[in-house]
């Protein structure tokens, strides 16, 4: 399996640096899902509260939301779901680190409807690869590659974060 580096961690910081820019507000409620997102989120929070404003925020784990529940596997990792406030009547920002089928956002928004009914979703992500199977867009972008069917695009955070493709067979 080859690996290549697409985005470096300055790109990367650079993007984070544009995707809090964009979402920027007084009071503002942020979804992370789980695993990657939560870290994106995590990343904006930071720098969000920095500037001065205040943040909600919660994670999703959409494991038992997912449409291929049923071929990932006998024992999938689920973490917690965790969203401190109430989303109804609010303008949710749900994060994520790649978009790519839309099938997780789909997933995750189900599971926020669980909660509640929000004024509105936003969505962020770090990177949208392209190759959708629904009709799902990104609000905000922080960085944008055309990737192949036959790889995985994926956040890695250990150590110096960056974001790699990776062809699978």
């Amino acid at each position: 399996m080859s690996e290549t580096v697409l985005f470096d961690n300055p790109a990367l910081e650079s993007a984070l640096i544009r995707m809090t820019t964009a979402i920027a507000a007084s009071e503002i409620y942020l979804v992370g899902i789980h695993k990657g997102g939560a870290k994106v989120a995590n990343a904006i929070q930071e720098q969000l509260e920095q500037a001065g404003n205040t943040v909600h925020r919660g994670n999703l784990d959409i494991s038992f939301y997912r449409d291929d529940l049923d071929t990932i596997g006998p024992n999938p990792e689920v973490r917690p779901s965790n969203l401190p406030f109430d989303v109804c009547g609010k303008e949710i920002w749900l994060i994520d680190d790649v978009l790519y089928t839309g099938r997780t956002i789909r997933a995750a928004m189900d599971e926020l409807f669980d909660y509640g009914r929000p004024a509105s979703i936003k969505l962020a992500v770090l990177v949208d690869r392209g190759g959708r199977e629904l009709p799902i867009r990104a609000d905000c972008v922080g960085l944008a590659h055309a990737a192949p069917a036959d790889c995985t695009v994926k956040l890695i955070t250990d150590g110096t974060w960056h974001i790699e493709q990776r062809q699978v067979k």
